[in-house]
């Protein structure tokens, strides 16, 4: 599982505060007013943002300390982090070795990922050559190889439009999910929620609060979530 023990992350005058668990191999999503801390969280829980107080703990070892590298967790962002002088492929081989000196067996591992997200024959284009939805695939498919036990999402299908998002969200969970992965997602959208999302912690007023059944919190949310969604 990955915990906030009692965890406060600080960005300015801003404070948030996570003392919440997210459930091993299941899908939670983060909702909230923007400015609430979502971001925030995530920075944390990825080590970019270095905490106040508290600790971040994944199966039991702490990773507090641990430089983003180290973490093993892969984050999607929203602009898809994709190095636009790099081919495809090689893009997706950062996930594997960040010198791009790939094995052959490396390398095939690679094409495989490409072949899973629907972007088989494409390892030698450049993302400027690619619409939206195949950027997001190619940033999908380095998460895949990178076979780390947790990815947060960004808001990485924020841009694309609604069919081509629920068709990145219905990966994440084909691919992810079945994998095993504990994925943290931030949202804007209940319908995202839930579409693929087991569990949605509230994110308000400076705090992370302990995530509740999809189901469960959306139909009956608290005051306020009701007056976030309206």
């Amino acid at each position: 599982m990955l915990r906030c023990e009692d965890l406060v992350l600080r960005q300015g005058a801003f404070s948030l505060r996570a003392d919440v668990v997210f459930a091993r191999s299941k899908v939670t999503a983060l909702i909230g007013p923007s400015g609430a801390g979502k971001s925030t969280l995530l920075a944390g829980l990825a080590g970019f943002l270095p905490p106040a107080s508290g600790r971040v703990i994944l199966d039991d070892v702490d990773v507090t300390e641990a430089a983003p590298g180290k973490r093993p967790i892969s984050m999607l962002f929203q602009d898809n982090n994709l190095f636009p002088h790099l081919s495809v492929a090689q893009n997706v081989g950062l996930g594997l070795r960040p010198d791009l000196r790939l094995s052959e067996e490396e390398k095939n591992h690679v094409a495989t990922a490409l072949s899973e997200v629907g972007l088989a024959g494409l390892d030698m284009r450049k993302p400027a050559a690619l619409s939206g939805g195949q950027q997001s695939r190619v940033a999908l498919a380095r998460v895949l190889v990178a076979n780390r036990p947790v990815v947060l999402l960004d808001e990485p299908f924020s841009a694309l439009g609604p069919a081509l998002k629920d068709e990145m969200l219905d990966l994440v969970k084909s691919k992810l999910v079945a994998a095993g992965k504990t994925v943290v997602m931030i949202t804007h959208d209940p319908a995202d929620a839930r579409r693929i999302a087991d569990m949605v912690a509230l994110v308000d007023a400076g705090e992370v609060h302990a995530p509740v059944a999809t189901d469960v919190l959306l139909n009956d949310p608290p005051a306020a979530l009701r007056a976030y969604l309206g």
